[in-house]
């Protein structure tokens, strides 16, 4: 991954609600969790719900798609693999370990 996409994420996840509501939609699994259930488990307002998971979107960590009238957001693990394999590419890059 580029380092400018590797940057845009970890700067979304640098803010402390994002990572919670990060940390909810991972813990939902593939299937996703419903943005109406985020929102009761954080209780946050929904705008700022809103305003939260569009970076989430836009760095690429969260897709979202909606059955009815109910979005669901779903983490995109392989975005978030890539993220973490950037920062452990380099682990003892200059020693021996």
């Amino acid at each position: 991954m580029d380092i400018e996409v590797i940057a845009k994420a970890l700067k979304e996840l640098g803010h402390p609600t994002r990572l919670a509501i990060f940390k909810q939609v991972v813990r939902a699994g593939h299937q996703g969790a419903a943005v109406g259930s985020i929102q009761e488990q954080l209780g946050i307002p929904g705008s700022t719900l809103s305003h939260h998971l569009s970076g989430l979107v836009s760095a690429g960590l969260v897709s979202q798609r909606r059955e009815g009238r109910i979005l669901f957001c779903v983490a995109e693990y392989e975005n978030l693999t890539s993220v973490i394999g950037f920062l452990q590419d380099e682990c003892c890059f200059d020693e021996t370990c």
